[in-house]
């Protein structure tokens, strides 16, 4: 059996090595993804059906970043929306449904401009215009807002009076007049509508439920886990067969231990004198695999030659 020699058993080494290390990486980036979304979506269960506050009571006002722990939390604002600058979001469908969210500035009693989504309509005859848009209400009006953070700003294009993403400066400048009138004047972060004077929004689709499905992280880290205690294992199991293997073909090369003991045997002259008939007896009938046996153990063609010499004597 041709044994593997040291240079491949190093190569061996450095390839489980590599295996090892590469999995335990990818199964601690799935775990902390698990983590990560573990925490979003406790911030989603405990904030989303929260009890409304003014949001002067989150934040202190223009510039102020939604913190991530507050995420989805409630809260009311009061004031107008500023309807001639709506802007449309495009490419977000819902449930598979392709669609335009309605994004609408509102300026608060206070001044301060948020960016509110209302809700979406479907695409219209293309992909360019909805098929309706309802306005939002005249006039002053209490909100209900889900507070979010803002999203990354685009990097692709838009058409005009459309945005990319829900990104406050982005949106207010898609609008017909840009962003200058509200310099100074927003919050970093866009409110999502759930409800307008305590009702909810006519002539919209609702803005969707957010996704608390945990996902498959954790079962991909202990996956590659197992994957990484594998290949250590498979390496040990390699080990232990090539010392096997050797010490097999070591043994295979040694004489029997018992063999001299044979050879002694078949050279002996019998005793002279009447015993040597008796002992001539004795050795004829003599089992014919009991000096095998003497020699150590039988092998397979030993036996088989018994049995032909036993029957033979019958």
């Amino acid at each position: 059996m041709q044994l593997r020699t040291p240079r491949q058993w190093v190569s061996l080494a450095l390839g489980v090595a590599l295996l090892f290390t590469g999995c335990v990486l990818a199964g601690r980036w799935q775990w902390n993804r698990h983590v990560d979304r573990d925490a979003q979506i406790a911030v989603i269960e405990a904030n989303y059906a929260s009890q409304p506050v003014p949001i002067d009571e989150l934040l202190d006002g223009p510039g102020d970043v939604v913190p991530a722990s507050e995420a989805w939390r409630q809260v009311t604002v009061t004031g107008r929306y500023d309807a001639d600058k709506t802007v449309l979001l495009r490419n977000r469908p819902v449930e598979g449904q392709a669609a335009f969210h309605v994004l609408v500035p509102f300026v608060t009693d206070e001044g301060t401009v948020i960016v509110v989504n209302r809700g979406w309509v479907p695409y219209g005859a293309d992909s360019a215009t909805p098929a309706s848009l309802p306005a939002p209400p005249s006039g002053d009006v209490e909100l209900t807002l889900r507070l979010r953070a803002d999203e990354p700003a685009a990097d692709n294009g838009a058409p005009p009076g459309q945005a990319q993403a829900i990104n406050t400066a982005q949106v207010l400048a898609a609008g017909p007049d840009g962003a200058a009138w509200a310099q100074g004047r927003t919050y970093s972060g866009y409110g999502v509508l759930a409800a307008e004077d305590g009702q909810p929004v006519q002539g919209l689709g609702t803005p969707p439920v957010p996704d608390t499905d945990p996902r498959s992280h954790l079962s991909y880290a202990f996956q590659w886990w197992v994957f990484a205690v594998g290949g250590v294992a498979g390496f040990l199991v390699l080990i232990r067969r090539e010392r096997r293997d050797a010490t097999l073909d070591a043994l295979g090369d040694l004489p029997h231990p018992f063999a001299a003991l044979g050879d002694q045997d078949r050279g002996r002259e019998p005793e002279a004198g009447g015993d040597a008939g008796t002992h001539g007896q004795r050795g004829a009938t003599r089992s014919p695999g009991s000096s095998a046996r003497r020699r150590g153990r039988q092998s397979a063609e030993e036996i088989e030659d018994a049995l032909i010499d036993s029957s033979s004597t019958r």
